[in-house]
Protein backbone atom coordinates (compact mmCIF):
# COMPACT_ATOMS: atom_id res chain seq x y z
CA UNK A 1 0.00 0.00 0.00
CA UNK A 2 1.16 3.90 -0.94
CA UNK A 3 0.97 6.35 1.06
CA UNK A 4 1.49 9.61 2.52
CA UNK A 5 2.28 11.48 5.43
CA UNK A 6 2.33 14.64 7.51
CA UNK A 7 2.23 15.88 10.99
CA UNK A 8 2.72 14.40 13.99
CA UNK A 9 1.11 13.99 17.02
CA UNK A 10 -0.02 11.02 19.18
CA UNK A 11 -3.23 10.47 17.67
CA UNK A 12 -3.55 10.02 13.79
CA UNK A 13 -6.19 11.36 11.41
CA UNK A 14 -6.29 8.61 8.51
CA UNK A 15 -8.41 9.63 5.16
CA UNK A 16 -9.76 6.51 3.11
CA UNK A 17 -10.90 7.76 -0.44
CA UNK A 18 -13.21 6.97 -2.71
CA UNK A 19 -14.16 4.28 -5.79
CA UNK A 20 -11.87 5.82 -8.85
CA UNK A 21 -9.76 7.55 -6.08
CA UNK A 22 -6.79 7.75 -4.90
CA UNK A 23 -4.38 9.62 -2.05
CA UNK A 24 -4.41 12.68 -4.35
CA UNK A 25 -7.90 13.41 -3.38
CA UNK A 26 -6.59 15.19 -0.26
CA UNK A 27 -3.74 17.00 -2.06
CA UNK A 28 -5.13 19.90 -1.56
CA UNK A 29 -5.77 19.75 2.15
CA UNK A 30 -2.86 17.59 3.42
CA UNK A 31 -1.13 20.25 4.70
CA UNK A 32 -3.58 22.03 6.49
CA UNK A 33 -4.33 18.41 8.29
CA UNK A 34 -0.94 17.96 9.39
CA UNK A 35 -0.86 21.68 10.58
CA UNK A 36 -3.45 19.33 13.36
CA UNK A 37 -2.03 16.45 13.95
CA UNK A 38 0.19 13.28 12.24
CA UNK A 39 -2.41 12.79 9.22
CA UNK A 40 -2.07 9.37 7.00
CA UNK A 41 -3.70 9.33 3.23
CA UNK A 42 -3.23 5.47 2.16
CA UNK A 43 -4.39 4.24 -1.67
CA UNK A 44 -6.51 1.27 -1.77
CA UNK A 45 -5.72 -1.60 -3.14
CA UNK A 46 -6.37 -1.68 -6.60
CA UNK A 47 -6.82 2.51 -6.55
CA UNK A 48 -3.56 4.63 -6.88
CA UNK A 49 -0.16 3.32 -6.59
CA UNK A 50 -0.57 0.39 -4.47
CA UNK A 51 -0.60 -3.28 -5.61
CA UNK A 52 -3.59 -3.99 -8.47
CA UNK A 53 -3.91 -7.60 -7.79
CA UNK A 54 -6.51 -8.39 -10.82
CA UNK A 55 -8.60 -10.91 -8.91
CA UNK A 56 -11.80 -10.29 -8.13
CA UNK A 57 -12.34 -12.07 -5.13
CA UNK A 58 -9.68 -9.50 -3.56
CA UNK A 59 -12.23 -6.71 -3.92
CA UNK A 60 -14.32 -7.08 -1.34
CA UNK A 61 -15.21 -4.94 1.84
CA UNK A 62 -14.06 -7.15 4.28
CA UNK A 63 -10.59 -7.63 2.18
CA UNK A 64 -10.25 -3.56 1.73
CA UNK A 65 -11.43 -3.49 6.08
CA UNK A 66 -8.42 -5.85 6.04
CA UNK A 67 -5.83 -4.10 4.52
CA UNK A 68 -6.56 -0.66 6.16
CA UNK A 69 -5.97 -2.93 9.54
CA UNK A 70 -2.82 -4.17 7.98
CA UNK A 71 -1.96 -0.71 7.04
CA UNK A 72 -2.80 0.90 10.81
CA UNK A 73 -0.74 -1.78 11.80
CA UNK A 74 2.66 -1.39 9.43
CA UNK A 75 2.36 2.26 10.44
CA UNK A 76 2.44 1.88 14.46
CA UNK A 77 -1.40 3.24 14.56
CA UNK A 78 -3.01 1.16 17.56
CA UNK A 79 -5.95 3.89 17.58
CA UNK A 80 -7.19 7.17 14.97
CA UNK A 81 -9.69 9.50 14.11
CA UNK A 82 -10.78 7.37 10.69
CA UNK A 83 -12.41 9.27 7.77
CA UNK A 84 -14.04 7.68 4.98
CA UNK A 85 -15.35 9.28 1.40
CA UNK A 86 -18.10 7.89 -0.16
CA UNK A 87 -16.56 3.77 -0.97
CA UNK A 88 -13.70 4.51 1.94
CA UNK A 89 -16.78 5.63 4.06
CA UNK A 90 -18.42 2.40 3.51
CA UNK A 91 -14.94 1.00 4.30
CA UNK A 92 -15.08 2.94 7.14
CA UNK A 93 -18.25 1.75 8.97
CA UNK A 94 -17.24 -1.94 8.64
CA UNK A 95 -14.12 -1.25 10.04
CA UNK A 96 -15.68 1.08 12.62
CA UNK A 97 -18.15 -1.98 13.44
CA UNK A 98 -15.40 -5.02 13.40
CA UNK A 99 -12.43 -3.13 15.17
CA UNK A 100 -14.32 -0.36 17.67
CA UNK A 101 -10.93 -0.69 19.42
CA UNK A 102 -9.14 0.44 16.48
CA UNK A 103 -11.75 3.88 16.26
CA UNK A 104 -11.58 6.90 18.38
CA UNK A 105 -13.57 8.84 16.34
CA UNK A 106 -15.35 8.84 12.32
CA UNK A 107 -15.99 11.24 9.84
CA UNK A 108 -18.38 9.82 7.20
CA UNK A 109 -18.21 11.64 3.96
CA UNK A 110 -20.51 11.77 0.99
CA UNK A 111 -21.20 7.80 1.86
CA UNK A 112 -24.09 5.82 2.38
CA UNK A 113 -24.78 2.92 4.60
CA UNK A 114 -26.19 0.54 2.06
CA UNK A 115 -26.15 0.30 -2.10
CA UNK A 116 -25.38 3.07 -3.87
CA UNK A 117 -26.24 3.60 -8.10
CA UNK A 118 -23.03 5.31 -9.65
CA UNK A 119 -24.41 4.15 -12.74
CA UNK A 120 -27.84 2.81 -14.74
CA UNK A 121 -26.89 -0.91 -14.50
CA UNK A 122 -26.37 -1.06 -18.25
CA UNK A 123 -23.81 1.56 -18.10
CA UNK A 124 -22.28 0.13 -15.13
CA UNK A 125 -22.23 -3.30 -17.00
CA UNK A 126 -20.66 -1.79 -20.44
CA UNK A 127 -18.23 0.20 -18.22
CA UNK A 128 -17.05 -2.60 -16.31
CA UNK A 129 -16.90 -5.15 -19.52
CA UNK A 130 -14.68 -1.84 -21.35
CA UNK A 131 -12.51 -1.71 -17.80
CA UNK A 132 -12.11 -5.60 -17.64
CA UNK A 133 -10.64 -5.43 -21.61
CA UNK A 134 -8.77 -2.58 -22.36
CA UNK A 135 -7.91 -1.23 -19.45
CA UNK A 136 -9.95 1.64 -16.99
CA UNK A 137 -7.93 4.14 -19.77
CA UNK A 138 -10.61 3.55 -22.30
CA UNK A 139 -13.29 4.80 -19.93
CA UNK A 140 -11.88 8.38 -19.72
CA UNK A 141 -13.18 9.71 -22.91
CA UNK A 142 -16.62 8.75 -22.65
CA UNK A 143 -16.73 10.14 -18.62
CA UNK A 144 -15.31 13.46 -19.77
CA UNK A 145 -18.00 13.57 -22.97
CA UNK A 146 -20.96 12.38 -20.45
CA UNK A 147 -19.83 15.15 -18.18
CA UNK A 148 -19.96 17.79 -20.88
CA UNK A 149 -23.13 16.71 -21.78
CA UNK A 150 -24.76 16.49 -18.13
CA UNK A 151 -27.08 19.78 -17.90
CA UNK A 152 -27.50 18.25 -14.02
CA UNK A 153 -24.33 18.60 -12.78
CA UNK A 154 -23.72 20.24 -9.60
CA UNK A 155 -22.66 23.85 -10.12
CA UNK A 156 -19.69 23.37 -7.58
CA UNK A 157 -18.35 21.01 -9.73
CA UNK A 158 -18.64 23.46 -12.46
CA UNK A 159 -16.89 25.85 -10.38
CA UNK A 160 -14.27 23.59 -9.11
CA UNK A 161 -13.07 22.81 -13.05
CA UNK A 162 -13.24 26.52 -14.01
CA UNK A 163 -10.79 27.10 -10.80
CA UNK A 164 -8.22 24.67 -11.90
CA UNK A 165 -8.69 25.04 -15.61
CA UNK A 166 -10.52 22.23 -17.38
CA UNK A 167 -6.74 20.61 -18.57
CA UNK A 168 -5.64 20.22 -15.02
CA UNK A 169 -9.02 19.02 -13.52
CA UNK A 170 -9.58 16.31 -15.99
CA UNK A 171 -5.86 15.40 -15.90
CA UNK A 172 -5.98 14.71 -11.79
CA UNK A 173 -9.29 12.54 -12.52
CA UNK A 174 -7.61 10.72 -15.88
CA UNK A 175 -4.44 9.74 -13.74
CA UNK A 176 -6.48 8.43 -10.61
CA UNK A 177 -8.72 6.27 -13.67
CA UNK A 178 -5.54 4.84 -15.64
CA UNK A 179 -4.04 3.43 -12.25
CA UNK A 180 -7.10 1.71 -11.36
CA UNK A 181 -7.06 -2.01 -11.92
CA UNK A 182 -9.77 -2.86 -14.27
CA UNK A 183 -10.98 -5.51 -12.23
CA UNK A 184 -11.02 -3.60 -8.98
CA UNK A 185 -13.54 -0.64 -11.30
CA UNK A 186 -16.03 -3.89 -12.55
CA UNK A 187 -16.03 -5.66 -9.64
CA UNK A 188 -16.15 -2.66 -6.91
CA UNK A 189 -18.37 -0.84 -9.41
CA UNK A 190 -21.01 -3.74 -9.09
CA UNK A 191 -20.51 -4.15 -5.19
CA UNK A 192 -21.60 -0.38 -4.41
CA UNK A 193 -24.96 -1.22 -6.55
CA UNK A 194 -25.84 -4.59 -4.82
CA UNK A 195 -24.23 -4.91 -1.46
CA UNK A 196 -25.95 -5.75 1.68
CA UNK A 197 -27.40 -2.37 3.84
CA UNK A 198 -25.91 -2.04 7.33
CA UNK A 199 -29.35 -1.40 8.68
CA UNK A 200 -29.72 -1.49 12.82
CA UNK A 201 -26.03 -2.57 12.65
CA UNK A 202 -25.17 0.96 12.74
CA UNK A 203 -26.44 1.55 16.18
CA UNK A 204 -23.47 -0.43 17.47
CA UNK A 205 -21.00 2.40 16.29
CA UNK A 206 -20.10 4.40 19.71
CA UNK A 207 -17.68 6.31 19.32
CA UNK A 208 -18.02 10.20 17.64
CA UNK A 209 -19.47 10.30 14.83
CA UNK A 210 -19.73 13.37 12.37
CA UNK A 211 -21.15 12.65 8.82
CA UNK A 212 -20.69 15.31 6.28
CA UNK A 213 -22.06 15.80 2.94
CA UNK A 214 -22.08 18.23 0.67
CA UNK A 215 -25.33 20.31 -0.19
CA UNK A 216 -25.18 19.26 -4.58
CA UNK A 217 -24.49 16.10 -3.89
CA UNK A 218 -28.38 14.83 -4.32
CA UNK A 219 -27.91 10.96 -4.29
CA UNK A 220 -25.77 11.07 -0.87
CA UNK A 221 -27.94 13.05 0.91
CA UNK A 222 -30.65 11.22 2.19
CA UNK A 223 -27.85 8.25 3.02
CA UNK A 224 -25.80 10.57 4.96
CA UNK A 225 -29.36 11.27 6.87
CA UNK A 226 -29.74 8.20 7.25
CA UNK A 227 -26.34 7.58 9.01
CA UNK A 228 -26.82 10.16 10.69
CA UNK A 229 -30.27 8.95 12.37
CA UNK A 230 -28.74 5.49 12.75
CA UNK A 231 -25.52 6.66 14.67
CA UNK A 232 -26.03 7.06 18.22
CA UNK A 233 -24.86 10.94 19.04
CA UNK A 234 -23.73 11.53 15.45
CA UNK A 235 -23.98 15.11 13.88
CA UNK A 236 -24.95 15.70 10.29
CA UNK A 237 -23.31 18.66 8.42
CA UNK A 238 -24.46 19.67 5.34
CA UNK A 239 -21.66 21.37 3.55
CA UNK A 240 -23.00 24.66 1.17
CA UNK A 241 -21.61 25.36 -2.14
CA UNK A 242 -20.21 21.38 -2.57
CA UNK A 243 -20.98 18.34 -4.12
CA UNK A 244 -19.39 14.69 -3.79
CA UNK A 245 -15.82 15.82 -2.91
CA UNK A 246 -16.51 19.49 -1.05
CA UNK A 247 -12.53 18.90 0.33
CA UNK A 248 -12.29 19.93 -3.46
CA UNK A 249 -15.56 22.22 -3.87
CA UNK A 250 -15.22 24.37 -0.60
CA UNK A 251 -12.13 23.56 0.71
CA UNK A 252 -12.73 26.64 3.60
CA UNK A 253 -16.02 25.21 4.91
CA UNK A 254 -14.67 21.47 4.49
CA UNK A 255 -11.70 22.09 6.37
CA UNK A 256 -13.62 23.63 9.37
CA UNK A 257 -16.14 20.84 9.78
CA UNK A 258 -13.31 18.41 10.45
CA UNK A 259 -11.00 20.77 12.63
CA UNK A 260 -14.40 21.42 14.96
CA UNK A 261 -14.84 17.36 14.77
CA UNK A 262 -10.96 16.67 15.74
CA UNK A 263 -10.93 19.31 18.34
CA UNK A 264 -14.13 18.03 20.02
CA UNK A 265 -12.87 14.51 19.83
CA UNK A 266 -9.78 14.97 20.84
CA UNK A 267 -10.84 17.22 24.05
Amino acid sequence: MAWDEVGAGPRPFVLIHGFTGSRDDWADVLDDLGALGRTLAPDLRGHGDSSNPGDPAGYTFEQLVGDVVGFLDAAGVERCDLLGHSMGGMVAQRLTLAHPERVASLVLMDTAPGPIGILPPAVLEAAAKIARAEGTRALIPAMRGAAARDAQRPPSMLRAEQEQGSERYWARISRKLEAMDGEAFATLGTLLAGHPPLGSRLAAIRCRTRVLVGAEDAPFLEPSRALAAGIPGAELVVIPDAAHSPQVENRTAWLAAVREHLERARA
